[in-house]
């Protein structure tokens, strides 16, 4: 199939989100697909720019700033996103484009113009792979009220999956979210699990040996530290255990809160906690391979539910998950019943640090843990299966 991707991120980024499009890029390509993904960019002096990225075509083309910036600026920039897009996209060579299917990504929820030209004007379906559902999960975290600026985004968000035949959501626990765009009977909602290449592991610029973490068993938590984690229980937990000289705490990676954390495990003289800059995606693995158990932190407002790109890392690498995230999210029952780590689901620093130390000694005791982990991801968390997944649905 000759199929278009719409994204707001991709490499040279380093975000999970690039990451998981570059995979699915490159697999698109392995089964004989002709792909081109279309990209805003800032700052660029030209219309549009054409480039080959591992057999994908890619076309950035021209758009406002919407990252990095203030919110009331990031959301006009993203509000006019699809329209500069499509001004410069008919500049481009490839404004006559034809596709057989147009496939975008969210967030951004502000696609929806550009998918729906797109969509028309080759008269093909489209799928929409959506990985959060906003503004619902601003309100549960308290960063918005369901006054005039949800109304705006809701009005967006419900425009976007207006154009798309397929939406493929996370995992089940979302699909309460679109009920009433279901109710059409052309429209199909589908779980497309979230997907990682495999990677073997390989040179990584932090050598846990040379730091004052040698020696330990390692929580990593490698990824976005930011509001919607609520990281600062992870903290708490290594303030509990800083008297354990065999466990450590790592934090790599890049967000609104991560400074902050950083200066947080300094005030409290946390030598068990080391804080590393967001590294290559290429080197996570040789990062994992250092470490013992994988940390994942969801905010426990949070509602609709989410299986951060990270735990697929995780699982690709054989590690055990120590998950702090909402009651009732996919997630819990997921890693339970493939008994591939622990999951604590209320506010106890108390039950966290025991479940912690529990995880610690089944990491000793438990010769299978690792081999489960990675069974895990083969048989869910594959590119191939999604690629199939996304096309068969784009066919029908």
């Amino acid at each position: 199939m000759k199929i278009v991707l719409i994204a707001d991120t991709f490499p040279p980024l380093r975000t999970s989100g690039a990451v998981q499009l570059r995979d699915l890029s490159r697999e698109f390509v392995r089964q004989g697909h002709s792909l081109t993904v279309m990209l805003p960019t800032s700052g660029m002096d030209e219309p549009w720019a054409l480039e080959d990225f591992d057999g994908v075509q890619v076309l950035r083309l021209r758009a406002p700033r919407t990252k990095d910036i203030n919110y009331v600026q990031r959301t006009l920039g993203e509000f006019f996103m699809p329209f500069a897009m499509l001004r410069n996209l008919r500049k481009s060579p490839l404004s006559e484009g034809n596709w057989d299917g147009v496939v975008w990504y969210a967030p951004s929820i502000f696609f929806g113009p550009i998918a729906s030209a797109l969509k028309k004007a080759s008269g093909c379906r489209s799928y929409l792979i959506i990985r959060d559902i906003f503004p619902e999960w601003a309100v549960d975290m308290g960063l918005m009220g369901r006054g005039l600026p949800y109304r705006f985004f809701s009005a967006v968000a419900n425009y976007q999956y207006s154009v798309a035949d397929v939406i493929g959501i996370q995992t089940p626990g979302n699909a309460v979210y679109f009920d009433d765009w279901q109710k059409k009977d052309d429209r199909s909602l589908e779980v497309l699990q979230n997907w990682l290449a495999d990677a073997p592991a390989g040179h990584c610029s932090v050598n846990l040996a040379k730091t004052s973490l040698a020696g330990r068993k390692v929580f990593v938590y490698a990824g976005n530290m930011g509001v919607a984690q609520g990281m600062d229980i992870l903290l708490d937990l290594a303030e509990e255990l800083r008297n354990r000289e065999d466990i450590g705490f790592l934090f790599v990676g890049r967000g609104s809160d991560a400074q902050k954390l950083a200066a947080d495990a300094k005030r409290r003289n946390l030598e068990n906690v080391l804080f590393h800059d967001e590294i290559d995606p290429d080197e996570i693995p040789g990062l994992y391979a250092q470490c013992d158990v994988g940390l994942v932190a969801l905010h426990p407002r949070h509602r609709t539910h989410n299986i951060p790109g990270k735990f697929l890392t995780y699982m690709q690498s054989g590690l055990p998950v120590l998950a702090k995230i909402n009651e009732g999210n996919d997630l819990v029952n997921l890693i339970r019943d493939e008994r591939v780590g622990a999951v604590v689901t209320d506010n106890s620093v108390d039950l966290l640090k025991r479940t912690a130390e529990s995880l610690v000694e089944q990491c000793d005791q438990d010769g299978e843990l690792p081999s489960r982990c990675r069974v895990v991801y083969e048989r869910l968390f594959s590119p191939e299966m999604a690629v199939k997944q996304i096309v068969n649905a784009l066919e029908k």
